[in-house]
């Protein structure tokens, strides 16, 4: 089946249709994420900005109300865990845009997260988990 790339008018036998493209994209999302107000520092080329997140996974972070940086820019992360000692420092890449309807936001992915951050996060978000059980 042939889907119409809608952006540019042509077809495009990648895309699959709306339900085919939904399962991938839930796919894609094997980390539970839980939704968290935090605070992070973003540097990207010497430029520092402070974002708010939507959510957390051990996979990455989303953020709210943000002008997004292109997909594929990679970014240097700060923030620390509610409740949790300590800062963690994480490489991410912006793997998606635009996640609300507003226009606004971008999804980051974790590149090398250190394990004992990584843990600190799993921790976190199964923390979460339960207490919303």
């Amino acid at each position: 089946m042939r889907v119409r790339d809608r952006r540019q008018g042509r077809p495009d036998s990648r895309k699959g249709t709306d339900g085919a493209r939904e399962r991938r994209r839930r796919d894609r999302r094997r980390d539970v994420r839980v939704p968290v107000r935090i605070w992070v520092e973003e540097i990207k080329d010497e430029e520092l900005y402070f974002q708010q997140t939507g959510n957390l996974s051990v996979g990455g972070v989303f953020f709210e109300r943000t002008i997004p940086h292109p997909k594929g820019t990679r970014v240097k992360l700060r923030f620390s865990i509610p409740g949790r000692q300590g800062v963690i420092e994480a490489d991410g890449e912006v793997v998606s845009t635009s996640g609300r309807s507003d226009g606004t936001g971008a999804g980051i992915r974790f590149i090398d997260l250190d394990p004992v951050e990584e843990k600190l996060i799993r921790e976190y978000v199964e923390a979460q988990l339960k207490s919303k059980a």
